[in-house]
């Protein structure tokens, strides 16, 4: 999927698969939310459709967090920056209770116009033909609408969050950490939707057993020990 979306937007898969973002969560990050020399991204708010209308809206749940940023992301997003300079974008702030604040942040990802993405724009112009062109949907059939496709409810750019938790689970990654950095209220959601991606119970603990008991074994079989045949001569 990266490969075949434009160079332009690709980072949004990245952001997405390295580090968990939401898609609205990627929408409205700011270069001034990633930290470089922390390795971390400030998550802290989202674009969000509202009655056909965009807005900035705090992210889901209603907190801002922190997520991990592997160097790999911090790099992509420094070429992204420099290639692709953030324009800034205005929008109410809140959501229709709150349409009197406006508030602007420049975005890592805009239209070309320089607008914030709409997620349903995303979906049907940029996200399923990249679909169709990796081979994981059909191609739209001739004489169809631009947003007639295949319906893909497993396909969609949150199939991207559970590919990164998926796999910084099977590396061996503390469930609450993980929960911290995907912003889940408890760890409990977290083992609800991602424990069979853990790896085998009982691995590290029995390791550290082997080792603690294999030590001992050696001492005790060592020449020094009472048992040993140079002791009992």
């Amino acid at each position: 999927m990266r490969d075949e979306i434009s160079q332009r937007r690709r980072i949004a898969v990245v952001l997405g698969l390295g580090c968990g973002l939401r898609q609205g969560e990627v929408f409205g990050l700011s270069m001034e939310d990633v930290d470089h020399a922390r390795g971390v991204l400030h998550v802290r708010r989202q674009v969000q459709i509202v009655n056909g209308r965009k807005y900035f809206t705090l992210p889901k749940g209603g907190k801002t967090r922190v997520a991990d940023m592997p160097r790999s992301v911090s790099d992509e997003l420094v070429k992204h920056a420099r290639a692709y300079p953030g324009d800034k974008v205005e929008l109410p702030w809140g959501g229709p209770e709150l349409d009197r604040e406006r508030k602007k942040f420049g975005l890592v990802l805009t239209t070309k116009y320089g607008n914030a993405i709409a997620a349903n724009t995303w979906n049907t112009e940029i996200w399923k033909p990249a679909l169709a062109r990796a081979g994981v949907i059909p191609p739209r059939v001739k004489g169809a609408k631009p947003w007639q496709w295949q319906a893909a409810p497993k396909d969609g750019f949150h199939v991207l969050r559970h590919t990164y938790a998926s796999l910084v689970l099977e590396a061996g990654e503390s469930v609450v950490t993980l929960a911290k950095w995907l912003g889940h209220s408890s760890p409990t959601i977290t083992l609800d939707h991602y424990a069979h991606f853990m790896p085998e119970a009982g691995k590290k603990g029995r390791r550290a057993i082997d080792s603690l008991l294999g030590e001992r074994a050696e001492e005790s079989s060592g020449p020094n020990s009472p048992d040993s045949p140079q002791a009992r001569s």
